[in-house]
């Protein structure tokens, strides 16, 4: 039997073939990573879309509503915290601290249900679990172990926290969850400064704990290499003329304490 010639073409045909193949591929593969990121469910902004509501100050995210409730906790535990700082504290300082924490969420939490009742959440009414915990921790502890406890547990919450408000403040679209945010970071801030005047702070212990709540980057920076010889002066140059504005007055102010006269 004779072999039967080759059907001519066949290979031209295959090899075009594979050529399509690679180029739709190679298209396939530059169009995905659009598609994944931009049209897929699931994505950041399909998921801060899906759990916003309207209202009429601004869309309100999970992460608004969130801050929200974050902002009333911290007042259901520390309000009495400084109370009992104020009595407990063996150090001017201690008690100085507790003032200001008393001072501070008493006007927060003011300002915290006028923002719910606009916005139409409910609040809660009593602290967390770990919250308690650490309410429990202060009535136990006596003298200058109060002082330590209490300087760094509030110390370790209100880092928490401030980053917190640094991220709503940053992302929020909702102009009154804006001005609390305001009020948030001014009073936190505050709070952080009297608390590491005690002198009680522990900054390796709260840098610890801030770091274990925290996921680390992908990829580490370097580690700093060793001495090496002084840089050059920074040079400075002339920046090009801008305009400059005035900053607008505070969202809000706690309201001015009334002179007596005397």
């Amino acid at each position: 039997m004779r072999p039967r010639p080759p059907v001519r073409g066949r290979g031209v045909f295959s090899g075009t073939g594979l050529i399509i193949t690679c180029l739709a591929a190679t298209l396939a593969a530059l169009v995905y990573p659009v598609w994944s990121y931009t049209d897929r469910s699931g994505t950041g902004v399909d998921v801060l879309n899906a759990q916003s509501v309207s209202t009429r100050w601004g869309a309100l995210s999970a992460l608004d509503r969130d801050f929200v409730t974050k902002v009333r906790l911290a007042g259901l535990w520390e309000l009495p915290a400084g109370q009992q700082a104020q009595l407990k504290g063996t150090t001017p300082a201690v008690r100085t601290a507790g003032r200001h924490l008393v001072e501070g969420h008493t006007f927060l939490d003011r300002r915290v249900r006028q923002v719910a009742a606009q916005l139409g959440l409910q609040l809660p009414n009593e602290p967390s679990d770990q919250q308690r915990q650490w309410l429990d921790t202060l009535n136990a502890a006596q003298g200058v172990e109060y002082d330590r406890q209490f300087a760094n547990i509030a110390r370790l919450a209100h880092g928490r926290v401030f980053s917190v408000v640094a991220q709503v403040r940053a992302s929020t679209r909702n102009s009154l969850v804006r001005a609390l945010a305001d009020d948030a970071n001014t009073t936190v801030l505050d709070h952080i400064k009297v608390l590491e005047a005690t002198g009680y702070v522990d900054y390796e212990a709260v840098a610890r704990e801030m770091a274990a709540a925290s996921t680390p980057p992908p990829t580490l920076p370097p580690a700093p290499p060793g001495p090496v010889a002084d840089p050059a002066p920074a040079v400075p140059v002339t920046p090009s003329p801008s305009p400059s504005y005035p900053l607008p007055p505070p969202a809000t102010s706690p309201p001015p304490r009334e002179h007596d006269g005397s």
